[in-house]
């Protein structure tokens, strides 16, 4: 069973769990930053958590603040700069463990933007695995038609201003079917919302958010790794462009890019999953030296 873990970030009081390993000895924290909204009891955050720990890797997850059983108010915003501490926190959490030999970052969609961000000024971390990693927006999300753009312009808009103003914000939906008014919007998306399964998460969070993903491009600093880094990307991933992904594995100076034939939330269902984690696994094997069955 995890362990329930609570981790200071800033004012935020972050909750997270942490699957141990049957190691003996010391072994890698594999700390797993979510997605857009995501949260750390979604099922395919927890499998990925279990896998880890079950090849003899510590895993931690966590809810950045605002989200899931962490604190921050209001619910649902996803605050860059404040994740990217959470992070950096939970890492330096995970470094006052006594079972503790390394630190990994793993994160996906905006976790693995995250992860390259936060891995780029600690040399100290021991790997990064950055699965379908966030790297800016592309210039046009196939199948947005210049009226959902317009839409999801104006509820980001509307959502700034409610900021400005200390109003509760104006949430739309994070994932939703064609056409609808939602941050990821399309047939595979809308069949990832049934799939989620999650206690905590909620399928709605404040758009404003958008504004400031519009500049955050985590390859810029991708130069500026000292550790291995693998990037997995999907072919046909209408979120986070596989060109603009893997320029990461490209710009990092020990990256490795993985490309597999699927789409964004691809990745998350279990039969594709198991097969992208076990090249994940095999990839920390050969860092750390390991031979884990």
């Amino acid at each position: 069973m995890p362990e329930s873990v609570q981790f200071v970030s800033g004012a935020a009081r972050c909750s997270g769990l942490v699957y141990p390993c049957n190691a003996t000895a010391p072994s890698p924290y594999v700390i797993l930053c979510p997605g857009f909204g995501g949260t750390q009891d979604t099922p395919s955050l927890v499998a990925a958590a279990e896998e880890f720990a079950r090849h003899g890797y510590h895993a931690m997850t966590f809810d950045y603040r605002h989200f899931g059983l962490s604190d921050g108010e209001p619910r649902q915003l996803v605050d860059l700069d404040g994740q990217l501490d959470d992070i950096r926190a939970a890492i330096s959490f995970a470094r006052t463990r006594p079972d503790a030999s390394g630190i990994v970052l793993w994160g996906t969609s905006l976790g693995g933007g995250h992860v390259v961000s936060v891995a780029a000024t600690d040399p100290l971390v021991t790997a990064v695995i950055a699965q379908i990693p966030f790297n800016g927006f592309p210039r046009r999300v196939r199948g947005r038609t210049m009226r959902a753009t317009m839409r999801l312009l104006l509820a980001m808009l509307t959502d700034r201003v409610r900021g400005w103003l200390s109003c509760p914000p104006h949430y739309i939906a994070a994932v939703g079917g064609e056409g609808e008014l939602a941050v990821m919007a399309g047939e595979e998306a809308e069949q990832a919302v049934a799939a989620m399964g999650s206690r905590t998460w909620r399928n709605e969070v404040a758009p404003r958010a958008l504004f400031d993903m519009m500049r955050y491009r985590p390859g810029d600093v991708a130069p500026q790794l000292k550790m291995p880094v693998l990037v997995a990307v999907g072919e046909f991933d209408r979120e986070t462009e596989q060109a603009d992904a893997a320029l990461i594995a490209d710009r990092a100076p020990h990256g490795v890019l993985r490309r597999y034939p699927l789409g964004h939330f691809d990745f998350y269902r279990p039969h594709h999953r198991e097969r992208v984690l076990a090249d994940q696994i095999r990839f920390l094997d050969e860092v750390t030296g390991r031979k884990v069955s």
